[in-house]
This record gives C-alpha cells, structure tokens and sequence, in this order.
C-alpha cells in the first residue's frame, strides 16, 4: 500500500465497537488519525439480534472516528465472529496443458478449489491457500514457470451465515459506510500479533472477547485450522453477577479491578467493596471468593479451547503454544492458567507499531481493530493477476509471503 495512503477498520464486537482510521507511514507502521470506541448494543456473541440499536452504536462509534480524524468515512474493512463462522479444509488438481504452469493455471486451480458443496445460506468470507504440490511434490510457495503435467493446491476456507453477514453490513450502511470486506477476528489478530518464528514453528492465536473465542492456528506460516466458541468474558461477568447478587455493570468493575483467575495469587486477608442489589451500603467480599468464581469459568473456556485443539489433530504441532488477547486476557494469571491446561507456552499480547492517537489502544482489547488495518495493508499489496467467472484471484508479494498467502474469495 502506498504511503500516506487512509485506511479504516470498524471491530464490531459484543461488548464494544471501534473504529479506527489510520495512515500508512511504511510497509511496517501506521499512524493511528481517528478512534471513535462506543458501547455496543443489539449484538449477542458477535451476531447482529437488534439492527436498529447495533446500527446506532455504529455510527455514533464511526461518527468519533471522524470527529477525531477530521475525515469523512466512506468505505471500511470490518471484522466478523459469531458461532456461526465454520472452517472446511480443502484440495484441486488441474492439468497443464503445455507442460509450463503459467498464472492462468494457477488462477484456475485457485477457483477450483473454492468448489465446495455448502447450504445455501452460507457463503464464502476466506479462502486461504497453503501450500501447491506439482506432480505430487509437495510443499511449492511459487509454482509458476515450473514444469509439470498436474498441479494441486491445498487451501483453508472459511465459510458464514449469509443472514449474519448482511445483517451486519446493513448496519454499517445505515451510517452510509461501505463494507470493503469482512475478516474473521482471529486472523486479523494475527497480522499484528504474531511473530514470523511461531507462524512458522506453529502456534494458535486466542481472542477472548465479551461474548466469543476466536482461534487461528499457524503452521510453516499457513492458517491450518480456525474456529469460533460461543463463550467469552461475559460468561465469567455474569458469573460474578450471580454469586455476589450485583448488577452486571458493576459485576464488570469488579472483575476488571479486582478479578483475578488464579485463587492461589490472592491472599486470605484481600478484600472488596461493593453495593449488592436491595442494601444501601457497599458490603464487604473476600476477593479469593471472586478467583474462585472467576477460576471456574476460566477453566473451562481453556477446556473447551483445549477440546477443539485436539479435535483439529494438530495438537502436537504447536511448539510456540498460544498467543493470548482480548480484553479478558487483562485477567491476571490468565496466562499461567492457560499453560497449565493446555500444556504449552501461552504469552499474553497486545498491538504494537502505531504512533498517533494510541493511548486508548494500548491494551488486548484493541488487537482486533488494530489487526484489520494490517490485513487491509497486506490486501492492498498484493497484485491481482487474474480474474475467473468475475471473482478477483489474489496472488501474493514476497513480504506477504512470509505472513501467510491470502486469496479473497
């Protein structure tokens, strides 16, 4: 992408919407111009249940954005999760004809691939290639200009409900923004997040949002598998909510100050105040009790994280272990009870290489939003070198390369 070119990322997630314009200072950095973030509502576990008031938390999050920025937006990159976001992974052979693989080979072998049977209410939001195999050699980045009689491509597809995603769109155009397109939130994660070292030893990258856990998965720098599970931090909110008879805004305040997911780093003697429904004075709790409460739910998100790693088959592949996120990986011991479950190394991450308005960015919360500006970045670069039945297929730049090779569908 061009420098000083304006970019702009809308992260509609269940607890928050933010929306981010930036300007591309080099292949590495941007330059954070306008930040708009609003409270969301009308959205449940990353789906739209309410258009009118999703579609207002929207504009008013887009309408700070350019009250910050002193520009208007027209069109933006948005990210996308829910349970109904499902993964398939799939494989296309062409023959060559000639005997020299020429892009057009390459073009049709990457349109073949996307022939998936799926509902018809389901469609394409990411078909992500790995790895092609020329006359059953495997493990060829660039096949173009090689001999051979049959070319193969393995590629990872991503597939959602038509309904949530035009649910969605149609909020965003009530605020007259256009969908440039959506990506999944855990592979936008990614291309802030992760080091080319764990893309290419192995590792998985775990956005805990207010209402999903986005999961990626990375080996010899391809996305291998991903995933969305129906649960996040206001599972452990709720929680609160219940066992201290507290309102769910205050059960938030109270986890995000005094939570903690391991009992074992809180002393017998810490304790908290605040007002329970019905009492007019704040009451005194054991902060250990709220670990424990906090432990519970913790332990089991790791469960079910854990459950879908070995459902993947990739478990033992991960020497990097996993790379943590989200505004619920603020959690302290979070970390260390990630490793303890999953049995592999689990940092805690948070975007970096911004300058501008980045103070209200400096946390998990934001490495979605962030992310996005770096896919659209990586997008941009890439050439489109050919185009089959009005679909644009994607080939990709040497520094993209590295990353992981992306194809739109």
């Amino acid at each position: 992408m061009e420098k000083d070119a304006i970019i702009t990322a809308i992260d509609v997630g269940t607890t928050k919407v933010c929306t981010l314009t930036a300007q591309v200072e080099d292949e590495q950095n941007v330059r954070i111009l306008g930040v708009g973030i609003e409270p969301t509502q009308g959205i449940r576990k990353g789906m739209v249940i309410d258009i009118p008031l999703a579609a207002d938390s929207i504009a008013l999050s887009i309408k700070k954005a350019e009250r910050a920025s002193g520009l208007q937006i027209e069109n933006a990159i948005v990210s996308i999760a829910g349970s109904h976001i499902s993964s398939i992974n799939n494989k296309a052979t062409v023959g060559i004809v000639g005997g020299v693989i020429s892009k057009e080979d390459i073009a049709r072998v990457l349109e073949s691939v996307k022939a998936i049977s799926i509902p018809s209410n389901r469609t394409i939001i990411h078909t992500l290639q790995r790895t092609f195999s020329v006359d059953g050699i495997d493990g060829i980045r660039s096949p173009k200009g090689m001999y051979g009689s049959r070319l193969d491509v393995e590629a990872h597809i991503i597939t959602a409900s038509e309904s949530s995603i035009e649910n969605l769109r149609q909020c965003i155009m009530t605020a007259e923004v256009d969908v440039s397109q959506f990506v999944l939130n855990s592979l936008a994660d990614a291309s802030v997040l992760l080091t080319d070292i764990e893309k290419q030893m192995g590792v998985i990258v775990c956005d805990i949002g207010g209402g999903t856990t986005d999961l990626a998965m990375f080996i010899n720098n391809d996305v291998w598998h991903t995933n969305v599970i129906s649960v996040g931090g206001n599972h452990i909110t709720a929680d609160i909510a219940q066992a201290f008879h507290l309102p769910t805004k205050q059960a938030e305040e109270v986890k995000k100050m005094h939570g903690c997911a391991l009992p074992k780093y809180v002393d017998d003697e810490e304790y908290f105040y605040c007002r329970t429904f019905g009492k007019d004075e704040a009451a005194k709790f054991s902060r250990k009790q709220l670990a424990e409460v906090i432990n519970m739910r913790t332990e089991e998100m790791f469960q079910l994280i854990l459950q879908e790693i070995k459902r993947s088959g990739y478990d033992n592949l991960l020497p990097a272990g996993m790379v943590l996120t989200g505004g619920t990986a603020l959690l302290p011991g979070i970390d260390k009870l990630g490793s303890d479950i999953l049995g592999m190394p689990v940092r805690i991450a948070k975007p970096e290489r911004m300058t501008g308005m980045i103070d209200q960015l400096n946390g998990p919360a934001y490495s979605t939003a962030v992310g996005l500006l770096y896919w659209s970045m990586l997008v941009q670069e890439s050439s489109p070198e050919e185009t089959a039945q009005g679909n644009k297929i994607v080939t990709v730049g040497d520094r993209v390369k590295r990353f992981f090779r992306m194809l739109l569908p």
